[in-house]
């Protein structure tokens, strides 16, 4: 009757066909989601067959860390929060299911904690515009963090910053996979051929025909 969500009043959210624990410190892990997990695990098996390092940007509770650390058991994971409460949840997930020592949790502002360069970049950073917040339905308005939610004017705040940090942080024939708004590739691609200019870009939809995911292969000059 008050709009909150019933995976806050339970605790849980299934993900990937997996169960997680969450809390209102974290974002609820949507469906729409699953299809960032889906391609980052197809683009591993493909290029990166014997081993691979992940950083999972803004981790929340750990969805798409663990959901991908289950599924590939070679793969090494940094997965970073700027929430410490978000970290908290996701320690517990990876106790949980058993993957604490393949994914390491770090706190700090997008790309700054990573300690070393990466294979592969994966992230749902915020993307709803300024201008959306009040139209949102109760349920996400009242009760999931703000922080998670607010990508700024035009959404692609936290997303161009990403871009701007990761020269330096992927490794050569390395990629980049973000989630984004259902009419945000176009922009979202201009933004990451601005950054990385010699990028290969592609705007992934969902099955709806949405704009889902931008995935970023920069060339495979040494950095």
């Amino acid at each position: 009757m008050n709009h909150e969500p019933t995976a806050y009043i339970t605790g849980h959210k299934e993900f990937f066909g997996i169960d997680f624990q969450i809390s209102p410190a974290t974002l609820i892990p949507r469906p729409e989601t699953e299809l960032l997990v889906e391609r980052a695990i197809e683009l591993v098996n493909a290029a990166f067959p014997q081993s691979c390092l992940v950083a999972d940007i803004g981790t929340g509770c750990g969805a798409i860390a663990i959901a991908i650390a289950l599924h590939l058991p070679k793969v090494k994971i940094y997965a970073s929060d700027i929430s410490a409460t978000a970290l908290e949840v996701a320690r517990s997930n990876c106790r949980y299911h058993g993957v604490s020592d393949r994914i390491t949790l770090l706190q700090g502002d997008l790309l700054d904690p990573l300690p070393e360069p990466v294979n592969l970049i994966v992230a749902n950073l915020p993307y709803i515009r300024e201008t959306e917040l009040p139209a949102l339905p109760p349920e996400i308005s009242m009760y999931e963090p703000q922080i998670a939610l607010a990508g700024g004017r035009d959404g692609l705040k936290q997303i161009e910053r990403l871009l701007s940090q990761a020269g330096t942080k992927l490794l050569p024939r390395g990629a980049i996979m973000l989630e984004i708004g259902y009419e945000q590739g176009q922009t979202a691609s201009e933004l990451a051929k601005q950054y990385i200019p010699d990028a290969r870009v592609n705007v992934i939809t969902d099955l709806s025909g949405l704009d889902r995911l931008i995935e970023i292969f920069p060339s495979q000059r040494q950095p």
